[in-house]
């Protein structure tokens, strides 16, 4: 399968399974990163900008073309991972990045395979400290995912197969996950 020239961990999991010839497969957790921003402004409203987003690594890769390209006799089986990393750029200022790894196999052999790495640029600001851990890892992502999906679903298209559509993704619940596996870990 592709990689990114520089990997990203795995930080968040998920799993589900779609009509059987979809499953999301669970990366293991991994600790939060950092994020620190200037203390709020008594009596302002938080607010949230997307400063920039931008396609960091695409990878797609049909090994077995053009007999993969052939009417096959099942569906085949995708596995999905998602993972969220964020870091701080500037006081208020915020990379966040969405990784989504696709890959496709029948009889145990890949069909395709696709790796995204979408990112975007936020500013926060105002922003009580309990509440901008979330909200960068939960509300950023739910930003970006539209656009990744969208990419994904051209780049599988241009491959020579129908489009993958993701469902939506339930980034509350993986961070919640995430932060109760890390409770664990600790303890």
């Amino acid at each position: 399968m592709a990689k990114t020239s520089k990997p990203a961990p795995k930080k968040q999991a998920a799993k589900t399974t779609n009509g059987g010839s979809r499953q999301t497969a669970a990366t293991p957790a991994a600790p939060a990163p950092d994020l620190n921003a200037p203390p709020p402004q008594p009596g302002a409203q938080p607010s949230m900008r997307i400063l920039g987003q931008y396609l960091k690594d695409l990878s797609f890769e049909n090994p077995h073309a053009p007999q993969s390209l052939a009417p096959q006799k099942s569906q085949p089986e995708i596995n999905i991972s998602i993972n969220v990393n964020a870091r701080n750029l500037g006081p208020a200022d915020f990379e966040v990045e969405l990784h989504i790894d696709a890959k496709a196999t029948s009889e145990s052999k890949v069909v395709f395979a696709a790796e995204i790495l979408y990112a975007g640029v936020f500013h926060l600001e105002n922003f009580p400290q309990n509440m901008l851990h979330p909200a960068v890892l939960i509300e950023c992502p739910r930003m970006l995912f539209p656009f990744a999906r969208q990419i994904l679903s051209d780049a599988t298209r241009n491959g020579g197969f129908p489009p993958l559509m993701l469902d939506p993704i339930d980034f509350a619940g993986m961070y919640q996950k995430r932060m109760a596996a890390q409770t664990q870990a600790i303890a």
